[in-house]
């Protein structure tokens, strides 16, 4: 066995200063093998940042070098690329149509409440001049 896996040769990796590689999940009682492979390819799978991703998909569309040989050498099937390719152009396509909501600022916020007070107190003075009209159309009958 070799001693990076055996228990006690996991405290002499870290004095020497090598690298800690994660340790493999620990059974579970009644867990089946297929389960535990399962656990163990979900621990140490890859997650690729958005600048990552956007970074190999205009990689592959640049084209100067084949798919395959992109996938290849950032570690990835050619399946995740091509997912990745189509959400990125599929969030292109939106942001071309207007479909993304812009964040609105916060003097942009507070100038549209007060825009907004403004125009309440506005109708509320022409509902209640509507209202005063009506009263004395009322009276003079």
């Amino acid at each position: 066995m070799e001693a990076g896996f055996e228990a006690s040769g996991a405290g002499q990796q870290e004095a020497s200063g090598e690298a800690k590689t994660p340790e493999a999940p620990k059974q579970k009682r009644g867990e089946r093998p297929r389960q535990q492979i399962r656990r163990a390819k979900k621990v140490t799978r890859r997650r690729f940042s958005a600048e990552e991703k956007i970074r190999i998909v205009m990689e592959g569309i640049r084209g100067e070098e084949p798919v395959s040989v992109v996938c290849r050498r950032e570690g990835i099937d050619s399946s995740i690329y091509y997912r990745w390719l189509k959400d990125f152009m599929e969030a292109g396509k939106s942001r071309l149509r207007g479909d993304a909501l812009r964040e609105a600022r916060s003097d942009e916020v507070k100038a549209l409440k007060e825009e907004n007070a403004r125009l309440k107190q506005l109708v509320a003075d022409y509902a209640l001049d509507v209202m005063a009209l009506k009263k004395s159309l009322l009276a003079e009958r």
